[in-house]
């Protein structure tokens, strides 16, 4: 089976997707991405895509940031992802890489009179962390960028280098992950997760104006966690030391799923094993992304039957 990518407005062999050395987005981190979960049902023999719209709909928006004119619509963008990942055809959980980007095979610092491209490629990726028996982490000495430094609500690919110093110097200590700290000196987000904590029943996020991506699996677990176990989330500046005492606390995000959080700093968080609440929200997280509660079955989208995208 031949591996397929879109480049260059088509779908070609990947390859065959290549770029040139002097791609301006190679040089400068001019490009925004995003990363989209395809989830495999088993017994439906089914591949669901999460929140595809939602995903494409932030590459757009991203984009405009950058001043990269993206030149499909939302729509097209869903039709896309959907004939790419059924012309792969995998039958385990995916990870699916839209990336626009500065094409112009040139020098120089800017993201003006510059070309505009696109591309997606597909990749089989199973879990990004150990969402069983949850992660160790550390908080990092690196600090988040600032929104006056680079848009962090933005997936810009240049301010991952940040995500990428604060990730290697947790593993290089013995770590699974990296909570980094914003400029003043509170809780903004993991190298690539959103952070959660759940204190008195209740959870607790740090809200955007703490310089976090405002995740789509973030949007989710506050949703499934009100509508379905009742619980509220408070969007707030979280300490530091406020995640050595909570009951329980755990990461968000595309590549990380929902996976617990049982150690901060050599510290245990609540008994040190996976909290109960982490538990029943993960459970529940699961079912929606597979296509398994028909409650949410809008948020998935089939790429293997007649009910995809048009």
């Amino acid at each position: 089976m031949a591996d397929y990518a879109f480049f260059n407005k088509q779908f070609v062999p990947l390859s065959e997707a290549k770029m040139g050395i002097m791609t301006h987005a190679l040089h400068y981190g001019t490009a925004c991405f995003d990363g989209i979960r395809g989830n495999w049902n088993e017994e439906e023999k089914q591949m669901y895509l999460f929140r595809v719209r939602d995903h494409h709909q932030r590459l757009k928006k991203n984009s405009y940031m950058m001043k990269i004119d993206l030149p499909y619509s939302v729509d097209e963008l869903c039709r896309i992802t959907v004939e790419l990942v059924e012309k792969n055809g995998y039958h385990e959980d995916i990870y699916i890489r839209p990336l626009a980007y500065k094409s112009s095979q040139a020098i120089g610092v800017r993201i003006h009179n510059l070309d505009d491209d696109f591309l997606m490629f597909v990749t089989p990726f199973g879990p990004y962390l150990d969402i069983e028996k949850g992660c160790r982490c550390c908080v990092s000495t690196w600090r988040r960028i600032d929104d006056n430094v680079i848009p962090p609500r933005a997936k810009v690919t240049g301010l991952y280098v940040n995500s990428a110093m604060a990730k290697t110097e947790a593993w290089e200590n013995g770590f699974d992950e990296a909570i980094i700290l914003n400029q003043d000196g509170h809780v903004s987000e993991g190298s690539g997760e959103n952070v959660f904590i759940v204190s008195d029943g209740k959870l607790l996020t740090p809200p955007s104006s703490d310089n976090i991506l405002v995740g789509i699996t973030r949007d989710t677990v506050i949703k499934l966690a009100k509508n379905e176990l009742g619980i509220d989330t408070v969007e707030r500046s979280v300490d530091r030391t406020e995640l050595y005492l909570a009951d329980e606390c755990f990461l968000t995000g595309t590549a990380a799923h929902l996976t617990p959080v049982i150690e901060i700093d050599h510290r245990k968080i609540g008994d040190g094993t996976v909290g109960e609440i982490t538990k029943k929200l993960q459970q529940l997280y699961f079912d929606v992304i597979r296509g398994k509660n028909s409650k949410y079955i809008d948020w998935c989208t089939p790429a293997y039957s007649s009910k995809a995208i048009a």
